[in-house]
């Protein structure tokens, strides 16, 4: 025969008493039949199963824990600019240091370069008119925990 598939138990409740194997980890909230995982970690992430026997009957709920680490400060750099034509094309790149599952996206709160600005992923390709001496766009880097926002401080073509 197979072996039999074995499951850490992290806590039973049994008529209205409950004994949690994994004091130092967990808490349980018997006021909302919650578990709390004390100081996640990414090795927390994973399938669990919460179990309900009544009797001869027992009722299985998986749950898929994710655990994210926050996005951490973010920077933009000027990967490429050029002057021609009357115009400046500036190319930017924003990142985060640290993050999982980081999108990006790209605005202004100036209504006249909104429109300039606005572009979903990590990189943003400006071309405008050098009228415009100055063009400041934000980028916005979120996961599901957390996010952070960065504002270019200046896409100018000049010789700096």
């Amino acid at each position: 025969t197979e072996d039999p598939q074995r499951n850490l138990v992290l806590l039973h409740y049994f008529n209205g008493s409950y004994t949690n194997y994994m004091e130092r980890r967990t808490r349980f909230h018997a006021s909302n039949f919650s578990l709390e995982i004390l100081n996640t970690s990414r090795q927390d992430r994973q399938l669990y199963q919460y179990i309900v026997n009544k009797g001869p009957e027992e009722k299985v709920w998986p749950i898929q824990l994710e655990v994210y680490e926050p996005v951490s400060d973010l920077s933009i750099a000027i990967l490429d600019r050029v002057l021609a034509n009357g115009s400046c094309t500036v190319t930017l790149n924003c990142t985060a240091q640290r993050g999982d599952h980081v999108s990006y996206s790209w605005g202004s709160q100036d209504t006249n370069t909104s429109g300039l600005c606005s572009r979903n992923g990590s990189l943003l390709h400006l071309s405008y008119p050098l009228q415009n001496t100055r063009v400041a766009c934000s980028c916005t880097a979120s996961n599901p925990v957390s996010s952070r926002v960065v504002t270019s401080n200046s896409s100018e073509c000049s010789s700096e």
